[in-house]
């Protein structure tokens, strides 16, 4: 059991027989009433968002969820195949990939999410290198250093990027943030 003070954005805990994934979690504290935790969840079943005001001495019953690192390696139209290293396959659909859609690429390491061997989500790697696709030249004298720029990534998806960046270099990103981090090697 947690109390909600010590939920933090990625915990799963049990409400009313339905796996929530804690995406959001605020302390407030005011001076008359006693503290509270704002809490963001998500039912990782049915993929329905929902928000709720706790004290936060309430009590959570925590769930521990199976990681397996697998592969992804192909998609039928409706369903995400990834296998592991016995070669079983796991299928999910684009439900409840999220995030994870947007760096997306064929025998990409990854992890999956699992509660009594149902596969629930995928984890990236927290960091991942992708390829500039597409972005525009950068602006002659802007020499400031903070000047962003979208670029297209080898995925289709874009995120802002340094000026001096160019077509064809290879970025690391932050999966958890969506941001540039470096120029990658």
């Amino acid at each position: 059991m947690k109390i909600a003070q010590e939920l933090r954005p990625g915990n799963v805990v049990n409400m009313d027989n339905n796996l929530m994934l804690v995406t959001k979690a605020e302390f407030s504290k005011s001076g008359r009433n006693a503290s509270v935790m704002k809490l963001k969840l998500k039912n990782l079943i049915t993929g329905n968002g929902t928000e709720g005001v706790y004290r936060s001495d309430d009590k959570f019953e925590d769930v521990v969820l199976e990681h397996k690192e697998v592969q992804y390696s192909y998609t039928d139209g409706e369903s995400y195949v990834f296998m592991d290293a016995e070669y079983n396959q796991y299928e999910i659909t684009a439900d409840y990939m999220e995030d994870a859609l947007k760096y997306l690429k064929e025998e990409m390491p990854c992890e999956i999410v699992m509660h009594e061997g149902k596969p629930l989500s995928i984890e990236l790697p927290i960091k991942l290198v992708r390829e500039v696709t597409y972005t525009e030249p950068a602006a002659r004298g802007d020499t400031s250093g903070k000047v962003m720029k979208t670029a297209k990534l080898e995925t289709g998806h874009e995120i802002s990027v340094p000026a001096f960046i160019e077509i064809g270099d290879k970025i690391e990103i932050d999966t958890r943030t969506d941001e540039y981090v470096s120029r990658a090697k």
